[in-house]
């Protein structure tokens, strides 16, 4: 019943969210087509229930225009930026699409996420309630898996990966661990604190990737060619991203970014069409590579 209410929740919003504004009668007509109706119509006590519960869970207010009686969504544009409001619409939204339409479920195919779907749950409530998690992980770098405690600070996804960023107690400092290379995970009784000057969107600010890096922040320009261009202004490759110069089939686009390996594949996988202009490290490292996967298929 929870589910089912928690589904219900996300089709008023994206309901309303798509359509602009909607009166209640034009609500009720399109709850009527859906499976969560079973044919009848939405009682007003429980549309106004639902929108309180909205309101709680996802801070994402449901207003009534008083003079045309027509609800809207306060803010309805904050949705359509990359806030993790946003994303758990998103995600839930496809969610219930796939569940209603269930005879269209083998023609709608989704990238698999498999280390979100044992841990991501507990890291999240350890998070929440402040707590330690104790983790016995195997590194691709150790023949032998470690155990130690970490706190957790937040969480990222990034190429189907789940990670948890967080203080390391047996490294004394901040590391980053991808959750499907976790073996065992435990909370623990012991407590910590989120650091009162730690911003997560600030520690990942300069960087492609999940990748940290201690290098110093660098003025990475690359030049984009041909129908490659519109990809990068429709799908910023990060947020630094400028776009300084517009040529005959070409774009040079600039950015703020530490070079770290997660930039470097990130680039080298649109070759040809992207060259590294600046700075000269990169283009330096770029062409290294470049000329050594040459050799491979040489001999």
């Amino acid at each position: 019943m929870a589910k089912n209410l928690f589904n219900r929740y996300i089709w008023l919003v994206d309901t309303i969210y798509r359509n602009g504004k909607l009166s209640f009668k034009e609500i009720n007509d399109k709850w009527l087509q859906t499976d969560f109706s079973e044919g009848k119509p939405i009682p007003l006590r429980t549309f106004h229930n639902h929108r309180e519960a909205i309101q709680d869970l996802f801070d994402i207010n449901i207003e009534c225009n008083k003079s045309t009686h027509e609800y809207y969504i306060e803010d309805a544009d904050q949705l359509s930026k990359g806030t993790l409001r946003n994303w758990l619409l998103n995600t839930f939204t496809v969610n219930n699409l796939i569940n209603e339409k269930y005879k269209l479920q083998n023609r709608i195919l989704l990238e698999n996420v498999p280390s979100g779907q044992k841990y991501l749950t507990p890291i999240i409530e350890a998070m929440r309630d402040g707590k330690r998690i104790s983790v016995t992980y195997q590194s691709f770098t150790k023949n032998e898996p470690e155990t130690f405690d970490i706190e957790p600070y937040f969480v990222k996804l990034f190429k189907q990966r789940w990670y948890i960023i967080g203080y390391s107690i047996f490294h004394k400092m901040i590391r980053i661990y991808a959750l499907d290379r976790i073996q065992v995970m435990q909370m623990t009784d012991k407590t910590f604190e989120l650091p009162q000057n730690f911003l997560p969107e600030e520690y990942f600010k300069d960087c492609f990737g999940i990748i940290h890096g201690e290098g110093i922040t660098e003025t990475v320009m690359l030049k984009v060619k041909g129908n490659q261009v519109k990809y990068f202004r429709e799908l910023p490759l990060h947020i630094s991203q400028k776009e300084i110069t517009r040529g005959i089939n070409y774009s040079i686009f600039q950015y703020n970014l530490k070079v770290t390996f997660d930039l470097v594949q990130e680039i080298l996988s649109y070759a040809p069409a992207v060259e590294v202009l600046a700075p000269k490290s990169l283009r330096e490292e770029i062409l290294k590579i470049l000329l050594e996967t040459c050799k491979l298929y040489d001999r």
